[in-house]
């Protein structure tokens, strides 16, 4: 049934401050024919403003996007350089390291690295 997942929507009022700041402050890679997505490795995150569909806009919150990056700790000070504040410290949950923070709509957003191997079972090989 399900093959895969396509792409990451997030919500925006305003879709040119989103597409500076994952373009600019994150430094994602704009996509080359969409210039609302961005694509963090194979992932793509699209931006959309849902008032335009008559839909109501509320930010993402409880669910980050897990962003990952080779060392946490060195990527969060180059973004509080960039004026972007995080929620509390710097977790260490025994298998990653986490900082938690959200973007200027306020959609909830991680940086992420994860130090203990997966199980040999756990996950699958991509086919």
């Amino acid at each position: 049934m399900v093959e895969g997942a396509d792409f990451v929507g997030i919500p925006s009022q305003d879709a040119e401050r989103s597409r500076r700041f994952y373009g600019e402050v994150l430094g994602l890679r704009q996509d080359a024919t969409a210039q609302y997505e961005f694509w963090a490795g194979d992932t793509c995150l699209a931006i959309w403003e849902p008032s335009r569909f008559g839909l109501e806009f509320a930010p993402q919150k409880h669910a980050h996007v897990a962003l990952r990056v080779a060392d946490v700790e060195q990527a969060r000070r180059a973004l509080e350089a960039q004026g972007v504040e995080f929620a509390g410290e710097t977790l260490d949950t025994g298998v990653c390291h986490m900082a938690l923070f959200a973007d200027p709509d306020g959609n909830d957003l991680m940086l992420h690295r994860r130090y203990a191997p997966h199980a040999p079972e756990g996950r699958p090989e991509q086919s």
